[in-house]
């Protein structure tokens, strides 16, 4: 009889808000893990999360982290710019990252990860947690089987409401800082979850604008999305709805699966409807894990885990990270040079390849010129 595994050990970068929900998942499966240490700038800030969460070590910076801790993963969980220079350190260092949304500023900083992910053989993983809700697993279990028939029709929406004190925060809307605005920071979860139920995306057709915020970003966009299968979608993003509500239908040959939520799902936030003649899909649904937890940090973490003691790949890799950010690029790139733009086309040293903005933001005051 095998003895039983010594607790996964992790440390956490950045202690910022989103940090305590990491915090709060690592919590939740103890004693499978234990937080190490915790990295903030702000070091009264890092003493007051340690306090909250027991953890005995704080850190100035990552690199004493690494320098004094044997950890089997870390959680970047820092303002987007520092997303890439963190996961290389952690690489060099010999350990994975959980990197929060979005990966990277740019597909330029992407391929750059996977460059020295290949080099060192150290893994970066991104954060799109809404994959491994029990519902989302099921749904895709069943698409990926043929039971629910050919992917025809899917609608993706994340309305959200984020008034202008929102922007106060220094890096908040700004192309150079977070990257982009709800396209990148916000409805990419969503279309994340669509991509993983219905596939990998082939051409999109877009429209970007900034209604009311006070960004250098977008605060709303729009496309239009045909699939490698022949299947149709349209994309929302916004952070100017008042009635805010996160949204996916996946209508299939077979049934039309749809699930309404905000910030995460439960298993009951979902409703499944048989077409005509196959009734009997109903009863397969239900076959469904039920679960009143929320779709979360948790979820993904636990999944990782799971994947590790296995021996597996876990996920979500850069590849398929890749692919949605590609996604973001390709809705500004389409928004702003007006065209259609497929897969794969943006590439080598295209200006939405180095920046999400491709230095044409049509309400810019001033033309960006990127070096």
């Amino acid at each position: 009889m095998s003895s039983p595994r010594t607790p996964f050990r992790v440390g956490i970068i950045g202690t910022g808000g989103i940090a305590h929900a990491h915090a709060e998942a690592l919590q939740s499966l103890a004693p499978r893990v234990e937080i190490a240490g915790v990295v903030d700038l702000d070091r009264a800030r890092a003493d007051a999360f340690a306090e909250r969460f027991d953890v005995d070590r704080v850190y100035p910076d990552a690199a004493e982290l690494f320098a004094n801790e044997q950890l089997d993963l870390v959680h970047i969980c820092t303002p987007p710019q520092t997303h890439t220079p963190l996961a290389i350190q952690a690489m060099r260092a010999g350990v994975p990252s959980l990197v929060e949304k979005p990966t990277a500023l740019s597909l330029g900083e992407i391929d750059e990860l996977a460059a020295v992910q290949t080099e060192t053989g150290v893994p970066v993983l991104t954060v799109f947690q809404h994959r491994f809700g029990a519902a989302a697993r099921h749904l895709k279990a069943l698409a990926e089987a043929g039971e629910l028939g050919r992917p025809l029709v899917a609608t993706c929406e994340t309305l959200w409401f984020r008034p202008d004190e929102y922007f106060d925060v220094p890096w908040r809307g700004r192309w150079d800082v977070e990257g982009g605005g709800p396209t990148m920071g916000h409805g990419i979860h969503q279309f994340d979850l669509l991509f993983a139920i219905f596939g990998a995306w082939s051409e999109v057709s877009a429209f970007a604008a900034r209604q009311l915020r006070p960004t250098d970003t977008e605060d709303v966009s729009m496309a239009l999305v045909r699939f490698e299968n022949d299947a149709l979608a349209t994309v929302v993003n916004s952070l100017v709805s008042p009635h805010e509500t996160s949204r996916l239908r996946f209508d299939f040959e077979y049934a039309s699966v749809e699930v309404q939520h905000l910030y995460g799902y439960t298993s009951e936030d979902w409703a499944f409807t048989p077409a005509v003649g196959h009734e009997h899909l109903a009863t397969r649904w239900a076959e469904r894990l039920d679960s009143g937890a929320i779709s979360g940090h948790r979820d993904q973490i636990s999944a990782i885990f799971d994947a590790i003691e296995a021996g597996a790949a876990p996920g979500v890799d850069l590849t398929e990270a890749r692919r949605t950010l590609e996604f973001a690029a390709a809705t500004y790139a389409s928004a702003f040079r007006r065209s259609v733009v497929e897969a794969g086309e943006l590439t080598g040293d295209d200006a939405f390849v180095r920046s999400m903005s491709g230095g044409i933001v049509p309400w810019a005051p001033v033309k960006e010129v990127l070096v």
